[in-house]
């Protein structure tokens, strides 16, 4: 069965003071950090994986550079943040579940290996870290029985980090939709999963990959981290 993958990679990346979309910043590997993903996509699930990329900002160099996957074109993509970008992917990947990452997080290939089971099970989740809980990241909390309670950068007393690497399944799929649709231009695509929670009762399993290293590369330190690992 084919897995659907969306790689989220229309933001400029402005902190990171490349001229490159950030997915395309090389790893000390000699690989970018998009070709760490999609290597790490086909160690986890082969050739059932479709990949579907959002691209806008110097769009045409990450599509000379993976010409063989399908691509979503966010226009606004200096005007919205991730919740319009995800809202265009899943329109535009049919009726099955996705696993979603944000296109700039270098992480450890076994992330998905492990994520693998969730999604053939078609089990809606979202990545997290325990090990850190930082200020200015995505925290999370769970519900009494260990669901995804919140999920912001506003989490007051979280239980960790959400990592940048998720999965809404078939049949939440509509739900997450109609909320990415209704939440505010600048807002992360985490709002979205925030209040399909409380609309309408999603049941958002938390994934611990604290054991494996997964860095979001927002700034030149970051990405002196993650090229300690690659």
């Amino acid at each position: 069965m084919t897995t659907q993958i969306v790689i989220l990679a229309a933001g400029m990346g402005s902190r990171l003071g490349r001229s490159l979309p950030k997915p395309l910043t090389e790893l000390a590997d000699g690989r970018t950090i998009m070709r760490q993903q999609h290597d790490n996509i086909a160690a986890a699930f082969g050739q059932d994986a479709s990949i579907t990329t959002v691209v806008g900002y110097k769009l045409e160099h990450i599509i000379d550079a993976f010409p063989d996957v399908n691509y979503v074109y966010n226009e606004q993509y200096d005007q919205t943040n991730t919740s319009k970008s995800l809202l265009r992917a899943l329109k535009a990947t049919g009726s099955g579940g996705v696993l979603w990452m944000n296109g700039d997080v270098v992480f450890d290939p076994t992330a998905l290996v492990r994520a693998a089971s969730l999604v053939h099970a078609d089990r809606s989740f979202v990545s997290v870290n325990t090990a850190k809980v930082s200020d200015e990241e995505v925290k999370y909390t769970v519900d009494a029985e260990g669901f995804i309670q919140e999920l912001s950068k506003q989490v007051v007393g979280g239980l960790g980090e959400a990592v940048g690497i998720n999965y809404i399944s078939s049949a939440d799929k509509a739900a997450l939709i109609r909320q990415l649709a209704r939440v505010g231009d600048q807002d992360y695509f985490e709002r979205g999963i925030e209040v399909a929670i409380e609309q309408d009762g999603l049941r958002i399993e938390p994934l611990d990959i604290s054991d494996l290293y997964a860095v979001e590369v927002d700034f030149a330190e970051d990405l002196e981290r993650a090229n300690l690992f690659v």
